[in-house]
């Protein structure tokens, strides 16, 4: 399985969406999911490093991850900016090359929506983490109401090929709650605040390596 997943385009408007969605909240988001992590951390699909600045001194070393060959580059950039030390690898979220139990607390921050097999990631996520590690997750995800479900299924219909292979309507929390992981706290909220938005629908949790 190749550890590239090339798309140009998506990687350089990303950096400046992201930039947008912190300063409306997202830097406080990022805040809030690793708050209190300490240790040795996995981050999976690490993008162009946005989560680094905000890992607490408790944070031994990171090892990111990243599939696509522009936002690594720009990790790589930001993790020599940063005082936690950080490692930037390519991979895929299927097929982690790291040891068993290697972890004291996993990342996922906004990438489940978009990796090929999700339920197959979770479980590489429980893999590398010490029995009673971590996995700490801010994920878009399925919205609750029928209606807006509806409207997210429909627009899982294009927006794949327009945001990296992104789906809007996945029930990540569920898929956590039964990949082996018992959570300790999760929070859900609408960010941005729009029902015109089907990316809006987000969780924050913590969730603990059965």
């Amino acid at each position: 399985m190749t550890a590239d997943h090339v798309h140009p385009i998506f990687a350089r408007i990303y950096p400046r969406l992201d930039a947008a969605a912190a300063r409306a909240g997202g830097a406080a988001h990022r805040d809030e999911l690793l708050a209190g992590a300490r240790g040795r951390v996995l981050e999976l699909g690490a993008g162009h490093g946005a989560n680094f600045a905000h890992y607490p001194a408790e944070v031994t070393e990171v090892v990111a991850i990243e599939p696509e060959p522009g936002l690594r580059a720009r990790a790589v950039a930001a993790a020599a900016a940063t005082a936690v030390p950080v490692a930037v690898r390519a991979g895929v979220a299927e097929d982690l090359d790291l040891d068993d139990a290697s972890f004291d607390v996993a990342v996922a921050s906004l990438v489940l929506c978009s990796v090929g097999d999700p339920v197959r990631a979770l479980s590489e996520l429980r893999r590398v983490l010490r029995p009673g590690g971590e996995l700490r997750y801010y994920e878009h995800v399925r919205a609750v109401t029928p209606g807006a479900v509806r409207f997210q299924k429909y627009t899982d219909v294009f927006w794949p090929y327009l945001a990296a292979g992104c789906h809007v309507s996945r029930p990540t929390g569920e898929w956590i709650a039964r990949s082996g992981f018992t959570v300790r706290s999760e929070r859900r909220f609408a960010f941005p605040d729009s029902r015109l938005n089907p990316a809006s629908p987000h969780l924050i949790g913590v969730a603990v390596r059965d």
